[in-house]
């Protein structure tokens, strides 16, 4: 991309967690910023592109800090268990239909929960630029005394399931041990290690044992929330996964979470369903305010590909719930982008400031309609050009 191109926002959110600045202007040169400043001071040359976006809010990529994106959402279990066994060309299709759905709602990095190495491999193989998402992979899910026998040469970090995800019906697979967790992490051999936990026990041990993030987290207490914060440990709350399971249960049936339009599956409810997830939900929200508090490091991570958490759309569904717990518009983007783009090494994107990436995100309106409006996107600058991929008004088909 050549020359220089100056584009102007009504609002600009940095993902730094500052206040929302008004009128400004952002500098573009070979895919970086290399200038930020106010409307009044914009440089005025002629022949120089500007995109004027004064109607407009931007933000930083966003970033999934917990998805699967082999796995379908829906709340058909024959839909499930056929999409789990179908063969290669299959996954691979519906991994791309899930990544573009990331892309639609302003999703432009995710963290895999499964071994998705050769999918991720075959997709990029495709793409004329190697992808339209950045994606990181544990290449090696660890969830039993069978997988703690050793870890995979490849992936991008360490994924241990210490505890059952807070929604899983039931158990299959017997849980690590304690000397599993220790050994695992004492070998991982320089890889961040992310560890499911919930409970006041498991998440102890989980921090005893030196892992990097706690993803759910729920029941921990506050003392695992304080040894969070002295000892820098990024927490993933993944609290849309209680919100789909309240949803649910008070639908008397399993929700299938297209948050604009919920759909209610058949089923009958199971009594104390309702009460049960109330207050996980509330529990979630209470922790999750006392981390704020207390300087925790958090991150948006939405559990996309579990039932009825669709991928992309459950993100701005996260972020509300962030908001409800009281951070605010700014700190929830911070969480959302800059946190987890650093955490898993995400070079292009995270916060947007001279020398980074012009990866950024543009909704119609002001800030204040945010997150709401990620759902409909004025547009997506990717290395400081318009999205090739994205397309705001989508082809209707007719019939």
């Amino acid at each position: 991309m050549g020359g220089t191109q100056y584009i102007v926002a009504g609002s600009f959110i940095d993902g730094s967690g500052a206040e929302a600045r008004k009128n400004v202007f952002l500098e573009i040169a070979d895919t970086i910023i290399i200038a930020i400043g106010s409307v009044a001071d914009l440089p005025r040359h002629d022949g120089d592109a500007i995109d004027d976006f004064s109607h407009c809010v931007i933000l930083p990529g966003l970033v999934d800090c917990s998805v699967s994106l082999s796995r379908s959402p829906s709340v058909d279990r024959g839909v499930r268990l056929f999409a789990e066994e179908t063969g290669f060309a299959e996954k691979a299709a519906m991994l791309e239909r899930h990544l573009r759905y990331c892309h639609a709602y302003g999703v432009q990095g995710v963290a895999d929960s499964d071994d998705i190495a050769d999918l991720v491999k075959h997709y990029q193989e495709g793409m004329a630029q190697g992808g339209i998402i950045e994606i990181r992979s544990p290449g090696h899910l660890c969830r039993s005394r069978h997988s703690a026998t050793g870890i995979s040469a490849g992936g991008d970090f360490l994924k241990i399931v210490y505890s059952a995800n807070i929604d899983d019906g039931q158990v299959s697979n017997p849980w690590l041990s304690h000397e599993d967790l220790c050994r695992l992490l004492q070998n991982r051999g320089g890889k961040k290690a992310v560890v499911v936990a919930n409970g006041p026990q498991q998440v102890e041990e989980a921090l005893e044992a030196g892992c990097d993030a706690i993803e759910q987290g729920y029941g921990m207490g506050k003392d695992n929330l304080r040894k969070m914060a002295e000892r820098d440990v990024l927490w993933i709350p993944s609290v849309v996964r209680a919100k789909n399971s309240l949803d649910g249960a008070s639908g008397g049936g399993e929700v299938a979470c297209r948050f604009s339009t919920r759909y209610v599956a058949p089923g009958k409810p199971v009594p104390g369903a309702e009460a049960f997830w109330k207050e996980m939900l509330a529990d979630q929200l209470t922790q999750l305010r006392l981390a704020r508090k207390l300087g925790v490091k958090t991150a948006v991570g939405t559990g996309a590909g579990s039932v009825g958490i669709l991928h992309g759309e459950s993100m701005a569904e996260e972020m509300k719930l962030f908001i409800k717990a009281g951070y605010s518009l700014e700190e929830t983007i911070r969480c959302a982008s800059e946190t987890g783009a650093r955490f898993f090494g995400m070079e292009k994107l995270g916060r947007l400031t001279v020398g980074r990436k012009a990866t950024f995100l543009i909704a119609r309106g002001t800030a204040q309609q945010l997150p709401r409006k990620l759902s409909y996107l004025e547009g997506i600058y990717v290395d400081g050009a318009p999205s090739s991929i994205y397309r705001k008004n989508p082809v209707k088909m007719g019939g």
